[in-house]
């Protein structure tokens, strides 16, 4: 069970969004993790771990084409792969 395979390098800002230019297809392959102020975050759309912040769905809220509002927390930002 040796993975021969190199992972990408996570980039500084990553979205989670297709249509963002911040989407990085090949690092979606892989598990990745968000550890936002020492606290492991599955909620995560969108991070930037030179500006420390993060983008998390606000509730149920939706905007008008169906995508969740999003809210930004600063904070200390690690991205990790499991």
């Amino acid at each position: 069970m040796n993975e021969t395979t190199q992972l990408p390098a996570l980039p500084d800002h990553l979205s989670a969004d297709q249509r963002s230019p911040f989407h990085v297809a090949a690092v979606f392959e892989h598990d990745i993790g968000i550890r936002f102020n020492d606290k492991e975050r599955v909620d995560v759309e969108e991070y930037c771990i030179s500006e420390g912040w993060v983008k998390v769905p606000a509730g149920k809220a939706r905007d008008r084409k169906g995508q969740p509002l999003l809210i930004k927390l600063k904070g200390k930002v690690e991205a990790f792969y499991r």
